[in-house]
């Protein structure tokens, strides 16, 4: 695991901290929710996989995450991008060390927005293929997830005992914030419903979907809410002239989405506003049909 130097800390109050996994494309949908969260009072720490998208047909972005590093910090947010191979079981527990020890507090905010993702269909999928989608998809945000649950003590000023000196990994002092209703820490996963013709993704999203809505119950106790994304269709580069000008015709509002689109609803499921929001899949897609 490897990262970029953090950035100067932002002065003025105290910022949550978010933690964003697949953002290693200044076009991808990932770098869209970050920016987001900067320019709403964020302080960012992003996972990247530069291995991936080396192997994958748009190529990997030279200086992609210094660049959306400096972005988020002329946005007035503290970074720390952590280049992260999420195959890799002890990654989540690398990656929550690292953001809180370069952001100094803990992350209120998971986004997991990361993907394997390599076309294949029932009879052609390896079972190598097969079991890189689960271990990317499903496992690794299970494992993050668990981490989160794990070290996850309320947001600032929000619980009963602030005594400092807790080490992360370790049980700390703060206890949550037991009001009855207060929802606190976010947890947003982003999915997709593309299964034919690209089994293994859509199968390990599948499981994804139900992992992430079973933390809107099993971590409800904490002030924790948990939703579902399903963007549809968003151009970030990997679509032939084909494929774009079908899916436009197919959706009511005559366009494909942008990363911008799903930032905006990312941004308000995490925000005080969207707390009451918990436990959904929601589809933001300008009524395409599935």
């Amino acid at each position: 695991m490897t990262n970029t130097e953090q950035r100067p800390p932002a002065s003025g109050p105290a910022r949550p901290i978010a933690l964003i996994t697949g953002v290693g494309r200044s076009i991808g949908i990932g770098a869209g929710i970050a920016r987001r969260l900067a320019a709403t009072g964020w302080d960012v720490a992003f996972t990247y996989w530069t291995p991936y998208d080396r192997r994958m047909e748009w190529g990997a972005e030279p200086g992609a995450a210094a660049s959306i590093e400096k972005e988020l910090a002329e946005a007035g947010a503290r970074t720390a991008a952590i280049e992260a191979d999420l195959t890799d079981p002890d990654a989540p527990t690398r990656i929550f060390d690292e953001a809180e020890q370069r952001l100094g507090g803990q992350v209120t905010a998971l986004v997991l927005s990361h993907a394997e993702s390599v076309d294949s269909g029932l009879l052609d999928t390896t079972v190598e293929a097969f079991d890189r989608h689960f271990a990317v998809n499903s496992r690794a945000s299970w494992l993050l997830i668990r981490e989160y649950g794990l070290r996850f003590r309320g947001a600032p000023g929000t619980t009963k005992d602030t005594t400092p000196g807790t080490t992360p990994g370790t049980t700390p002092s703060p206890t949550p914030d037991t009001t009855p209703g207060t929802a606190t820490g976010r947890i947003v996963a982003l999915t997709s419903d593309h299964t034919v013709g690209n089994l293994p993704y859509g199968a390990s999203k599948g499981a994804l979907d139900r992992i992430t809505l079973a933390a809107a119950h099993e971590l409800a106790h904490l002030g924790v809410t948990a939703n579902v994304v399903n963007p549809g269709p968003v151009d970030t580069g990997w679509m032939n002239d084909e494929l774009r000008e079908t899916l436009v015709r197919g959706t009511p509002l005559g366009r494909l989405g942008t990363p911008l689109d799903t930032a905006h609803l990312v941004g308000f499921l995490c925000s005080p506003e969207g707390q009451w929001v918990n436990g959904q899949l929601l589809k933001i897609n300008g009524g395409a049909a599935s």
